[in-house]
């Protein structure tokens, strides 16, 4: 179904073949997943359904083991991809111009004799941006391992403790799960140094009534989870109290209005709305969230800017956060999948 997406946008658009460079989309499209380096690592689409993978040639075994039934293209690193095949002409050719670099264009440029160039950047956000089933159970599983490791965490917190220390604990806690990466680096704020909304988990050392920031995600499958809790450590002070409970409010009233057919900008709106008439719109410096896939940020974008609407098997994320220097830093992020009459919270820790 995706391939026959990409040969019909090439018919239909006049465009001889498609040059795919992004290593997730290439997984996404032909089951083998690489991390080429400097080396050239491309999927050949024709208008006519013919694929071409290039590889070093060290892992064309591993391309034809992951499934891959098309053609393979392996050239050893003292060699030009391009010198060993055979010529061929294609005049209009489609990039992702978000990530080819320009050298990378110059040299296919020449090889395939091109003449035009048109971007396929947005075809492939679309295709991804609709789960399948089997995805959505992928990014579902994920979800359960991010809060096993919001748990972890939580059961470490003690006077004390340094958040670099409860960092360690998560990741060595999921290693022992079978989690052996996390989707992006992990995250644990203690108290006001969680009022920096991408701040650096250091020697800080965790004080009685306080608030603890844990954002983290893991990669189960190829598919990645993200989930933000901001849990008390004691009692925290009446004013971050405030502040959670408005970060609550903002995140549960938005996910509630997440269906088909809702306007991913009004999700935004209603978030944002919450938190200033709270006080504390100067405070919330960030978009309300962003797609989940095989990309822990991916398309599409969830903020202010987007007038597009939800769609059915959409996989996205709700953070609503409020950042006071000196007082406190709360956000509160749940994963979330549209349906077909609403959406699922797929994260389950507590709030």
């Amino acid at each position: 179904m995706k391939h026959n997406e990409i040969t019909t946008f090439l018919k239909e658009k006049g465009v001889d073949a498609a040059w795919i460079t992004t290593p997730l989309n290439i997984f996404y499209l032909t089951g083998y997943l690489s991390e080429p380096h400097e080396r050239l690592f491309s999927l050949l689409i024709t208008k006519d359904g013919d694929e071409t993978l290039f590889c070093p040639k060290m892992e064309v075994e591993e391309a034809k083991n992951a499934g891959f039934k098309g053609n393979i293209v392996g050239y050893l690193d003292t060699e030009s991809p391009f010198d060993i095949i055979e010529q061929q002409s294609y005049k209009t050719f489609a990039i992702e111009s978000e990530h080819l670099s320009v050298k990378r264009l110059r040299e296919i440029e020449k090889a395939f004799n091109v003449e035009t160039i048109v971007d396929i950047d947005q075809v492939l956000k679309d295709i991804r941006n609709v789960k399948t089933d089997n995805e959505i159970e992928m990014l579902q599983e994920a979800a359960k391992y991010a809060d096993l490791a919001i748990q972890a965490g939580v059961e470490k917190l003690e006077e004390g403790i340094s958040e670099i220390e409860v960092l360690n604990h998560i990741e060595t806690t999921m290693k022992q799960h079978g989690i052996s990466k996390m989707s992006f680096d992990t995250m644990v704020l203690f108290g006001d140094h969680a009022a920096a909304p991408h701040g650096t988990p250091g020697d800080r050392k965790l004080k009685d009534n306080e608030y603890v920031l844990f954002d983290l995600g893991v990669i189960y499958k190829g598919y990645c989870s993200d989930i933000t809790r901001t849990v008390p450590f004691g009692t925290p002070s009446e004013k971050a109290k405030e502040i959670y409970n408005v970060v609550l409010n903002a995140n549960k009233q938005a996910i509630d209005m997440i269906k088909p057919g809702a306007k991913i900008s009004d999700c935004d709106k209603v978030a944002r709305d919450i938190i200033s008439n709270a006080g504390y719109g100067e405070y919330f410096p960030h978009r309300l969230g962003h797609g989940l896939g095989l990309s822990v940020h991916e398309f599409p974008d969830i903020s202010s800017t987007n007038k597009d609407e939800f769609q059915e098997g959409m996989v996205l994320t709700v953070e609503p956060g409020i950042y006071v220097p000196t007082v406190a830093g709360v956000r509160i992020e749940d994963d979330i999948v549209v349906t077909k009459d609403g959406h699922k919270i797929l994260t389950g820790y507590k709030k």
